[in-house]
């Protein structure tokens, strides 16, 4: 009698058709996160084509991060809301016309307007993405599986955007890099309808216009301060900008606890599982993204690599992703509680980034391998298992708005490593070279290389030798801040994720399909 309860109450498993549209997922998915770095050859052509000037420039690669992150709140929401199928659809368009008009782009203005689109498109496909997959796998296990998936091609596409972006210049213009999502989504356009059923809260309330612009009024002048202290160190300006950023974040929050139908459900921030799951989540970004720009300028300035060639060793790593997403997908199936799991996911990150502290200046491919499969495997774990706990924590109802949370905050702790690590390494690599180098090279490694190609060839050797061992002495010092913050972030997981489970379906309010 006991088993024939209990199978009456257990979840539907998620059969053929749902395992094929995770396959369907996975595209958006893939492109909006290989969009991230997709640029980063493309410099050099974009700036004989369009002659954009240093601010052009850098708006060109920024203010697609920018909009993705201050509107993915939102976009989580409305998904709720109008359905989340639809919305991913609506996405899939916007990308594909955007795509089109950035590839096409006459001018410097009309490809960061492109981008602009670009990351607004991208704001409603990636919370839809996950939110789908909170709906369509109810059983614990296929869904641990189906979020492990969903991890490793969300890492894998940031890897893959550099590779892809550097194969298809060296046999085509500088749109291609761009037009290559067009037929992905015109695929999901005319899948997604066939495979992906349709899902929207049932009793979803009046979405809030204003406090939509209040959380992007709070997400974007952080995210901007915080990527422009990174760059070009703190001022009053950018300063200014954070404190006026969580002061209107302060407003935001205050008003979801009055409304009776709130955009982002405060109730689900005072669950350990959620509230712990996206500080994790946060933590691993610092490192991962934050050492991922210090790993780059290693290979390429460093062990004198070029763009391609260090772009295909840095994917090497990303194979330490298909062990370590099925592997802690296994031991929570298993029972072990996911804050071990995540705690000994940190912990690996942490022996990784030890093992990166050994690198030489000189012939440090291999160990740089090792030290670098190790982290990222260790992030990957505490990624796949978060989310899932993250996921599984909160109604199916309010999904869209919880992933969209959860993804936000990764963005932050990607911005908030690459201002300390970086922070860190500037300083470190500046506190290593003599008064006597010039200016130039003091600043940045690029500047070294940059320097040294107009000087004579005894002075180029000297000088790069000296700001290589400087730059590898920061990368050190950077390493073991990172492993600092591994080791802080497990003890996080032991305490604010122990003995947390995921939420029952019986304890959850059902949905309307539509």
């Amino acid at each position: 009698m006991e088993e024939t309860v209990q199978d009456t109450m257990a979840p539907p498993r998620a059969g053929r058709r749902e395992w094929i549209g995770l396959a369907v997922l996975i595209l958006p998915l893939l492109l909006v996160s290989m969009d991230v770095s997709v640029l980063y050859f493309t410099v050099p052509f974009i700036s004989r084509d369009l002659a954009p000037s240093s601010t052009e420039q850098l708006w060109i690669f920024d203010i697609y991060g920018f909009v993705l992150a201050a509107l993915l709140i939102t976009m989580g929401a409305l998904g709720d809301r109008m359905g989340r199928r639809r919305l991913l659809l609506i996405g899939a368009l916007g990308f594909s016309a955007a795509s089109a008009l950035a590839a096409y782009s006459s001018s410097a203005s009309m490809l960061i307007g492109a981008r602009a689109i670009l990351g607004i498109a991208g704001a409603t496909l990636m919370p839809s993405t996950l939110a789908l997959i909170r709906n369509m796998f109810h059983d614990e296990k296929q869904r641990s599986t189906a979020i492990a998936v969903w991890t490793g091609v969300m890492t894998s596409g940031i890897a893959l955007g550099p590779i892809v972006s550097g194969l298809l210049l060296e046999h085509f213009w500088w749109g291609s890099v761009f037009l290559i999502n067009v037929p992905a989504m015109v695929l999901l356009l005319l899948l997604a309808p066939i495979l992906l059923p349709e899902y929207r809260a049932a009793f979803p309330g009046r979405f809030d216009l204003a406090s939509a612009l209040l959380s992007i009024a709070a997400v974007l002048p952080v995210i901007w301060g915080v990527k422009e202290i990174a760059a070009h160190g703190v001022d009053m300006t950018r300063a200014a900008a954070i404190v006026a950023g969580l002061a209107i974040a302060v407003v935001f929050l205050r008003r979801q606890r009055r409304r009776p139908d709130p955009m982002l459900d405060l109730a689900i921030l005072r669950r350990r599982a959620f509230a712990g799951s996206v500080l994790v989540s946060l933590l691993a970004a610092v490192a991962m993204i934050g050492f991922a720009v210090l790993s780059t300028q290693y290979l390429q300035l460093v062990l004198g690599m070029s763009p391609l060639e260090g772009a295909l060793w840095s994917l090497v790593p990303s194979a330490g992703v298909g062990a370590a997403a099925p592997i802690a997908a296994t031991l929570a199936r298993r029972g072990v509680d996911r804050a071990k799991i995540i705690a000994a996911g940190f912990l690996v990150a942490a022996g990784g980034f030890a093992v990166l502290s050994a690198v030489p200046v000189e012939s440090g491919l291999w160990l740089w391998l090792v030290g670098s499969t190790l982290y990222v495997a260790g992030v990957v774990v505490v990624l796949s298992t978060a989310t899932e706990l993250a996921v599984g924590a909160v109604p199916a109802e309010r999904a869209g708005a919880s992933s969209a949370l959860m993804e936000t905050a990764t963005e932050f702790g990607g911005a908030l490593g690459i201002a300390i690590l970086g922070s860190v390494a500037t300083a470190v690599y500046r506190a290593q070279l003599s008064d006597d180098v010039p200016a130039a090279a003091r600043e940045t490694m690029g500047g070294a290389v940059a320097t040294a190609a107009g000087l004579p060839s005894a002075e180029a050797s000297d000088l790069l030798r000296s700001a290589r061992a400087a730059f590898v002495a920061s990368m050190h010092t950077a390493v073991w801040t990172s492993a600092a913050i591994m080791l802080v972030a497990a003890v996080a997981a032991l305490v604010c994720l122990r003995q947390t489970a995921i939420a029952q379906p019986s304890a959850e309010r059902e949905l309307a399909k539509v």
